[in-house]
């Protein structure tokens, strides 16, 4: 009785949409006013305590084991309680305050590998089930709204390289290379001696299948092994999706390598999830389940690292809709083999990439996260630029 009591209060302001509830006693209690949009029902009961400390992770974990379920669009549920300002699902104190500290700490490169393999190595045959041919997992760019999601990739590969200026003969080193279709591109159509380091195995075996397939020995160079122990320059670097990765306490010396492997007035275009908002940084289910040791940073963290590591900004480019948009595509084919993931991968894990994919499309559309590219120059910004922005989105 107690615990109904808990949670009638608390899911009374969790959504800005009218929610049924059923509960465990078969009871059910409609949420807002209207007619509900989505229909929760708890088999289960929950555990309070954990719910107090961390929200996300209790629900995560019960709608992992079927606990509780869900009739209907769990990204529409989850933006729905984004946007609800006294919603106890956007309420991270407890976690905050308790576990933060544990989440953010210094990688060393042991951990960092572990952790980047545990989310990336699960096996490429799992990643080609939803992504496209690119195998690009990261946000695409919509030049147009109507174009495919493999367009779509193919175009944020060009913007990056585009906003770079990028001269052919020149280096360019990918930071966290995923697999390879940046620094293909780079070499085939833009005429770079390209460079990618991943600690991923299974990322490294594929981009180098590809690369000897297109006889591209001789342009494109992968490494397996630590960004931190690169020991040579470059005219430009990019780098996708990676700062996430580092951890809070690495940032600085994250940007600060950038920096480092510059060559004087080399140019730099770095893209990753950051926040327009402070905030804990790290969710724990997120961090339990999908990326480990992972912390999302505000811009403004981002900026003072910049500038703390002597590079000068260029042009940033928010890019959360383009996030939001790639997202929903991915959800869609997940869910055209989702019968086939819990074959092969169990239920709880396909039910927790279902949950995975939705709630991040939710933090892009809500404005809970954002994405961004920054273009960094070492040295005085826009040296060797053109005068007006046009060169950034000709091809679109």
């Amino acid at each position: 009785m107690l615990q109904k009591k808990v949670l009638n209060k608390l899911l009374a302001s969790a959504f800005d949409v009218p929610v049924m509830v059923t509960y465990w006693d078969g009871k059910t209690e409609n949420y807002g006013e209207g007619l509900p949009q989505i229909h929760i029902t708890f088999n289960k009961k929950l555990d309070l305590k954990r719910m107090a400390k961390v929200p996300t992770l209790e629900l995560a974990e019960a709608y992992m084991k079927r606990h509780i379920e869900i009739d209907g669009s769990i990204q529409e549920l989850v933006t729905a309680a984004y946007r609800q300002a006294d919603s106890f699902l956007t309420d991270q104190s407890g976690f905050t305050g308790s576990l933060i500290s544990k989440f953010t700490s210094s990688h060393d490169k042991e951990t960092s590998k572990e952790d980047i393999q545990s989310h990336y190595d699960i096996g490429n045959d799992f990643y080609k089930k939803w992504l496209d041919s690119t195998m690009t997992y990261s946000c695409a760019y919509w030049a147009h709204d109507d174009i495919t999601l493999e367009e779509a990739q193919i175009a944020k590969v060009h913007h990056i390289l585009d906003k770079l200026h990028a001269e052919p003969g020149k280096t360019l080193l990918d930071i966290g290379s995923g697999w390879g279709t940046l620094i293909i591109t780079a070499a085939q159509e833009y005429g770079l001696d390209s460079y990618g380091v991943t600690l991923s195995q299974e990322q490294y075996d594929y981009t180098m299948t590809r690369v000897k397939e297109l006889g591209l020995e001789d342009k494109v160079h992968v490494l397996l092994q630590d960004y931190r122990d690169i020991d040579q320059q470059f005219d430009y670097i990019t780098s996708v999706g990676m700062f996430e990765h580092v951890g809070k306490d690495n940032l600085a010396e994250y940007f600060k390598d950038v920096e480092k492997y510059l060559v004087p007035n080399g140019r730099a275009l770095i893209h990753g999830i950051t926040g327009q908002h402070y905030g804990a940084g790290v969710d724990p289910f997120i961090e339990k389940y999908i990326f480990p040791g992972g912390y999302i940073p505000n811009v403004v963290e981002n900026v003072t690292h910049v500038l703390d590591a002597g590079l000068q900004l260029d042009d940033l480019e928010p890019l959360r809709r383009h996030y939001q948009k790639t997202l929903e595509h991915w959800a869609d084919n997940y869910h055209k083999v989702f019968d086939e993931t819990v074959s092969e991968y169990g239920e709880e894990f396909a039910r927790m990439w279902d949950l995975y994919l939705q709630a991040c499309a939710a933090s892009f559309e809500a404005g809970n996260i954002d994405v961004m590219q920054f273009l960094l120059t070492k040295g005085a910004s826009g040296h060797d630029l053109p005068m007006n922005r046009a060169f950034m989105t000709a091809r679109d």
